[in-house]
């Protein structure tokens, strides 16, 4: 029957699945979800999914509407081994430990920065938003002088996540001058991500475009 995954690929979310999939050789049926068309909203998409959000995974009954669970059930299901995320105890705790930071830090703080410029056209995030994504990637960069990778020496989820959130603030010119650790992780994962550019990297742009054609019709608008 195949793997069903609902999806929009400006998201995030959406493209850190995408990462995963492509990592593990998972090939999924795409269906593509337009949220600007309200599809997301469809009685048909409600009934499989009642949160109604992207992105939603289908797997033999299994229905799973969180990114981070998605990818971490993808890999424990269909993974040839364990190394992107591992079995250890310890190990899995650090990977988990920046799926956590992402889901409730990284990805907020973006929400709060720039969804009031692209929906509402706002010049630029409010300064107390950006002190505050600030004070976040001031963290990951000094997590990331540590290792390699976000959570120890290797490519796992935690790191497939993370740049999906990360390339979507490059997507908005976020200042990354005073993170020379987040410079380096990213350049790193761009080139080790299994299909990194046409997973994530096109459809960043996707994201970028959209966001560059709300501009303009708002400020057609006022």
């Amino acid at each position: 029957m195949g793997i069903d995954f609902y999806y929009t690929p400006g998201s995030a979310p959406c493209r850190s699945v995408l990462l995963t999939a492509n990592a593990l050789g998972i090939e999924l049926n795409l269906i593509l979800v337009d949220l600007r068309k309200k599809e997301h909203l469809r009685p048909e998409f409600i009934k499989i999914n009642p949160k109604h959000t992207v992105p939603t995974l289908v797997d033999n009954g299994l229905i799973l509407w969180e990114s981070r669970a998605i990818i971490t059930y993808l890999v424990q299901e269909y993974g040839k081994d364990d190394s992107l995320y591992p079995k250890n105890p310890k190990k899995r705790a650090l990977v988990d430990q920046i799926l956590y930071f992402d889901l409730e830090k990284l990805h907020p703080a973006f929400a709060d920065c720039y969804y009031p410029t692209i929906f509402s056209g706002s010049t630029s995030p409010a300064q107390k938003h950006l002190d505050k994504a600030r004070e976040i990637f001031k963290f990951l960069d000094a997590l990331l002088e540590r290792h390699t990778y976000s959570a120890g020496d290797h490519l796992t989820v935690a790191d497939l996540a993370l740049v999906a959130t990360v390339s979507t603030y490059e997507a908005m010119n976020f200042d990354f001058r005073d993170y020379p650790n987040v410079v380096n992780w990213l350049d790193v994962i761009k080139t080790t991500a299994p299909g990194y550019e046409e997973v994530n990297g096109k459809n960043v742009l996707v994201f970028k475009e959209m966001v560059e054609k709300l501009s303009r019709k708002l400020e057609t608008s006022v």
